[in-house]
């Protein structure tokens, strides 16, 4: 599971969980609460850097595994803390005295949060020289605040793939769109040919269920309005309710509301929400089903035996091309990742820090499998597949304009509440008028 993924699934957790860890959190810190290195504080190096993120099990053992061959090398041992509730605790932990030397941050947002209070180390001149030549300017700004860089970039996802079958499109004559409208062009050829629904969709996630429909609304805001609009409607400078935004949800009402078009392999429109994302996968394997829209990671639900072993590449069962703008050539995607960033700034945090942002850690960790970096150093051919490979390019490309997933960098009771519960109205049936009026309601006064 990515540990974007895994921060979706569990975020109704962190926030249920803010009164009981706050109370928690206030003793803490101070005398005795453990390492009390903060800003301003040099800190002493130890031969020892405490990490602390929200990824864990086996992604956790081997991110430890990607710098272990380093710790050796450079005799500094690194502490891994995973937590599902870091969302929460990180803060309480750094005004209490009790912060990590180094904190993975899933959401740009609350890194900045912290950096605005001066709870957070400004990156060292070693990190910021690695970012200027590894990492793009979009990505550069995910860790900077108030023109200040706090943190560096560590691995990514690319969101907005949409999965197909190579032979049923060779087969039958059918070439990858390059604009939108020739995706909706493509699906009534589709149909008329099929005679049933060519897309499948799959809303189902638990506590979370509408997440993936947040990620198509946002390729959408980002092709067809563009990243100044995008960024606006990420602040609520442009409200839900703006045509911008209301023109995304009608773009892709023409597919996912649309009867002739979906649910192959599962019902009608409204069986999208009852549908668990990860069951389109054996939709799509089986044959079911020709068309989904998914991230990078769907790779391990259609290569799952259970889901019927597909295999995954241009040639293969299954392959994936990037949901189209609205003119040909546009090359702007959306996806997640981490921001690393400090507490303390000791030799040993600072190296470690360097290591983490550099083109050695990110094949070291790609080897491994499973995930990829955005960092300019990465080599594609170390990708664990061929997808992940293919979004490694499409990262590095330089005319790529890359956003952080919108719901993300939204207050979380719209990101991670409002907005998703609004995708799951929007398929029921409620009018999108009104699904928008109730988000923008939503969103914090202050």
């Amino acid at each position: 599971m990515s540990s974007t993924l895994h921060r979706r699934l569990t975020a109704p957790l962190a926030v249920l969980a803010v009164s009981s860890l706050a109370l928690v959190g206030c003793s803490a810190g101070g005398p005795g609460g453990g390492d009390t290195h903060g800003p301003g504080d040099a800190g002493k190096a130890d031969g020892v850097v405490t990490i602390y993120g929200t990824i864990s099990d086996t992604e956790a053992e081997l991110l430890q595994q990607s710098w272990a061959d380093w710790e050796k090398a450079n005799n500094i041992e690194i502490k891994y803390e995973a937590s599902k509730e870091f969302e929460t605790q990180i803060s309480i932990r750094a005004q209490g005295g009790n912060a990590p030397d180094i904190a993975i941050f899933p959401q740009p947002g609350l890194l900045g949060d912290l950096a605005s209070r001066d709870l957070i180390q400004p990156a060292p001149d070693e990190v910021k020289a690695n970012v200027e030549k590894y990492w793009s300017k979009d990505w550069a700004n995910y860790g900077t605040t108030d023109g200040v860089l706090y943190g560096a970039p560590l691995m990514a996802s690319v969101k907005g793939f949409i999965w197909y079958s190579p032979k049923q499109f060779a087969d039958n004559g059918w070439t990858v769109p390059t604009t939108w409208q020739e995706l909706l062009d493509l699906t009534q050829k589709m149909r008329d040919k099929l005679g049933t629904a060519p897309w499948c969709a799959g809303f189902g996630s638990d506590a979370a269920t509408g997440w993936p429909g947040t990620d198509w609304i946002e390729d959408l805001v980002l092709r067809q309005a563009g990243p100044e609009t995008y960024d606006k409607w990420v602040s609520h400078d442009v409200k839900f309710s703006d045509p911008a935004i209301k023109a995304a949800f009608d773009s892709l009402g023409k597919i996912l509301l649309n009867p002739d078009y979906v649910n192959a392999g599962f019902g009608d429109v409204k069986s999208i929400n009852a549908t668990p994302f990860g069951d389109v996968a054996r939709a799509m394997g089986n044959g079911t089903c020709s068309l989904t829209h998914q991230a990078s990671f769907f790779d391990g639900f259609l290569t799952d035996p259970k889901n019927g072993n597909a295999t995954v590449g241009p040639d293969k069962d299954i392959w994936a091309f990037m949901t189209p703008s609205v003119e040909a050539g546009g090359n702007a995607v959306t996806g997640g990742g981490e921001i690393v960033a400090a507490f303390s700034n000791d030799a040993d945090t600072i190296k470690v820090q360097q290591y983490l942002s550099s083109p050695e850690w990110a094949n070291s960790r790609v080897k491994l499998g499973g995930v990829i970096s955005a960092n300019n150093g990465l080599d594609p051919a170390n990708a664990s597949s061929p997808i992940l490979s293919e979004a490694i390019k499409i990262l590095q490309d330089p005319k790529t304009t890359f956003r952080f997933d919108a719901s993300d960098l939204m207050p979380g009771v719209v990101g991670a509440g409002s907005f998703w519960t609004g995708m799951v109205d929007w398929i029921n049936g409620k009018s999108v008028d009104e699904v928008l009026t109730t988000i923008d309601g939503s969103w914090p006064s202050s």
